[in-house]
């Protein structure tokens, strides 16, 4: 595939600091890919040169979406709505598919469940709450004040700024915990007896787990993977117009050091995208 936008994510920087999934570099970063097919291999049927498709290939293998060609399994890619940009279809495969795994797979969220997505403004956030919203679900969402009316437009029911220490919430029968230990003991108050904290960052730590289990509460961590059939959900939402990719900032492929620095700022309100 001829790369024309590959997605930012944590996992990106966090490897290019610690290693994580690829050990000591050189290696080249990058799963979340939009571009063209170049050249198809002996059996390949489902696309044909030219098409325009996006993926998530390898993970957590090296792909090397920060390039200008990727190869993969054709079963790791999708066709690419045409409604979307390249630079909006880069930021949907790992961040949608996280959001997908977690909410469908894992969670099953059924109509009426109250689901309270953490940090609901970030990349995997802000495709969560449309993912809940399209099963039905009353979403609660935490993000700064100064972000709730973006939380709306997406469909949240109910804003929650994190920063308010006296904020709660209750009743609630599904938390997709983005943020980590601290955020995620914090809501676990808000979980009622036999519903699901998912830990997405690193797992639920020794501390949740033994909260959650006096509160009777089920825990779960998740890492996703690439996805033929989550794909296909998520691209069917896009093309009903229940899904929408919101792109905060595109960098040149030069400048992808620009793009960690802003990244890991934390302040990012839903993806950044390389242009390639």
């Amino acid at each position: 595939m001829r790369v024309r936008a590959a997605g930012i994510n944590p996992v990106d920087w966090k490897t290019r600091a610690y290693g994580v999934f690829m050990g000591e570099p050189p290696f080249v970063l990058g799963w979340d890919v939009s571009g063209l097919v170049e050249e198809l291999g002996v059996g390949t049927t489902r696309f044909a040169v030219g098409d325009e498709v996006l993926g998530f290939p390898w993970f957590p293998r090296q792909a090397g979406g920060y390039g200008e060609y990727v190869t993969a399994p054709a079963r790791q890619f999708v066709r690419k709505p045409a409604s979307l940009t390249h630079e909006q279809a880069a930021g949907l495969p790992l961040a949608g598919l996280t959001a997908w795994q977690g909410l469908v797979d894992i969670a099953d969220v059924q109509p009426g469940q109250r689901v309270l997505i953490d940090a609901a403004a970030g990349g995997v956030g802000h495709l969560a709450v449309q993912v809940a919203k399209a099963r039905g679900a009353y979403v609660l969402g935490t993000a700064s004040a100064g972000k709730h009316d973006f939380l709306r437009e997406l469909g949240v029911d109910e804003p929650i700024d994190y920063r308010d220490e006296t904020a709660t919430a209750s009743d609630v029968d599904v938390v997709f915990g983005l943020v980590g230990e601290q955020s995620d003991l914090r809501w676990l108050d808000a979980v009622k007896p036999g519903g699901l904290l998912i830990a997405v960052p690193g797992g639920p730590s020794e501390a949740v787990v033994a909260k959650a289990e006096t509160l009777g509460v089920r825990t779960s961590g998740m890492l996703a993977e690439p996805d033929e059939i989550g794909l296909l959900a998520l691209t069917g939402l896009i093309e009903k117009g229940d899904l929408r990719v919101h792109v905060d900032q595109t960098f040149p492929l030069d400048e992808v050091a620009k793009a960690h620095e802003a990244g890991e700022g934390g302040r990012v309100t839903g993806k950044l995208v390389l242009t390639v």
